[in-house]
């Protein structure tokens, strides 16, 4: 049997060095192209023949748009809607990388912490800059919350400070560990099946149930990611 992590092997397919770094085109950075081209497609054939009273493709898009909005108004208010372009965005990049990865053969971009973490970051030091523009030096209050006694200050500034660091860490761990064993697993029981022979039935059928909940998974992957992405942006326009 293969083993399961052959799956995630990064592969080059145009091999490229740019003083003395290794920036080849691999497997991972075509289905990072694929999932960005078949959302700008979608949008495109979607939006095509846009109007007022929407028909069936436009309202499938508009329904992913309006969910979005729905769900920044919840978690960063009306005023995070103007960082709408950014959240929706990333919320279809992961998505759609989430679900191409369960195509057979294909690889899942989001399986590797490089990605996930190169994302988080960049959301870190995006709500970071906000915070810092609307708030000034005001922002550092984030850490030392009015009211606390001076006593425990030293020590609450510091759990607040790790708290903040390693908030791409943990929003990067979570989607790169989910994705990763899940695909694990399906790989796993496929390979049962085979081993099995006729006994393969079993595996077979607890596949197809794992594969319909890890497609429910990729949804719900990305929805988190976006979600925390737009508490973070509430944390750095309200602050405390």
């Amino acid at each position: 049997m293969h083993s399961p992590l052959e799956q995630f092997v990064i592969k080059k397919i145009i091999p490229l060095e740019l003083f003395g770094y290794d920036i080849s085109f691999t497997n991972s950075s075509l289905y990072m192209v694929i999932a960005t081209i078949i959302i700008i497609a979608l949008q495109k054939f979607c939006l095509r023949e846009a109007s007022i009273v929407p028909k069936r493709l436009q309202a499938f898009y508009e329904l992913h748009h309006e969910f979005v909005v729905s769900m920044m108004r919840e978690n960063s208010g009306e005023e995070g809607l103007r960082f709408f372009p950014l959240i929706f965005s990333l919320f279809m990049f992961i998505l759609m990388a989430n679900l191409l990865g369960m195509i057979p053969y294909s690889f899942t971009v989001t399986s590797h912490f490089v990605v996930t973490l190169s994302l988080a970051l960049f959301i870190f030091v995006f709500v970071t800059i906000v915070g810092l523009v609307r708030h000034g030096w005001h922002f550092f209050r984030f850490f030392l919350p009015e009211g606390i006694p001076i006593i425990i200050a030293p020590l609450l500034v510091l759990i607040e400070l790790i708290s903040y660091c390693v908030r791409p860490f943990t929003l990067a761990i979570r989607l790169f560990a989910n994705m990763m064993a899940g695909h694990i697993l399906l790989k796993l029981f496929g390979a049962f099946t085979f081993m099995f022979g006729l006994a393969g039935i079993f595996p077979f059928v607890l596949n197809v149930f794992f594969t319909g909940f890890e497609i429910f998974i990729a949804a719900l992957q990305a929805y988190v990611f976006a979600v925390l992405s737009c508490i973070y942006l509430n944390d750095a326009l309200h602050l405390h």
